[in-house]
């Protein structure tokens, strides 16, 4: 569980209030039911089972708002992608139904978790093979498609400079080899950036690709310490190579 406080305006206030009048009433998104309610009014059967207190029918109520949200694909696109949950996870973890899948926000998620929200989703799942997608554009096309943007998600997982925490859907997409410089759009010259990090490029800083797939920051020579210069903060399993 994650905790969440803070304030609300009255507007917003009026705005939750009203939703839960409709979606935290007794009866209704209740997850032990075989189909949780979210339309009409519930029956007094329904209402009477539902054992969940306060606190757990406006929590319930709250996530069927945010799906409805999301399925409903009236948020558009950000960074290039619809707004939706991107997840990142193994075959194996997937078909053995265990461990923890990590989100576009680095957000750890139960593999059950995952696996009920497969039944409303929007489809967005890479497999790592010769399927057909256009990963390699060469100069083509300056940015990045909707499956490369998925593949770094599952690669890079957020920001790749060094010590940087920003996840990946609040990261903006950088070609290792500049575009400027006829660098290809093709999924091997592609790393995740954050805004202000992906800045410092116009400012003496580099990047390349190490041999083990990581994005490598180079700084300009006199901020140069010698030091690990890939980020391994959004993979906590991975450690820092020797240099």
């Amino acid at each position: 569980m994650s905790p969440i406080s803070g304030l609300l305006d009255p507007e917003t206030r009026a705005y939750l209030d009203a939703v839960f009048a409709k979606l935290a009433a007794p009866g209704m998104c209740n997850p032990t039911d075989q189909s949780p309610l979210v339309d009409g009014e519930p029956d007094p059967e329904a209402a009477e089972r539902d054992r969940r207190s306060s606190a757990q029918r406006n929590h319930d109520a709250l996530r069927t708002c945010l799906r409805a949200t999301l399925t409903s694909g009236q948020l558009g696109s950000h960074h290039g992608l619809p707004v939706t949950v991107v997840v990142t996870t193994t075959l194996t973890e997937l078909e053995d139904a265990a461990g923890a899948a990590v989100t576009g926000a680095g957000t750890r998620l139960p593999m059950r978790d995952l696996i009920r929200m497969a039944a409303h989703a929007h489809h967005y799942l890479s497999i790592f093979d010769d399927d057909g997608r256009a990963l390699y554009l060469g100069r083509s096309k300056r940015i990045a498609t909707t499956d490369q943007r998925i593949v770094l998600h599952a690669h890079d997982r957020g920001c790749t400079h060094p010590g940087c925490t920003v996840p990946g859907y609040l990261c903006e997409v950088h070609h290792i080899n500049e575009w400027a410089h006829n660098g290809p759009t093709d999924i091997d010259n592609l790393t995740f950036a954050c805004g202000p990090h992906h800045r410092l490029l116009n400012h003496g800083w580099t990047t390349r690709k190490h041999t083990n797939g990581t994005t490598e920051w180079i700084p300009p020579p006199h901020l140069d310490l010698g030091d690990s210069i890939a980020n391994d903060h959004h993979h906590p399993g991975r450690l820092t190579p020797a240099y």
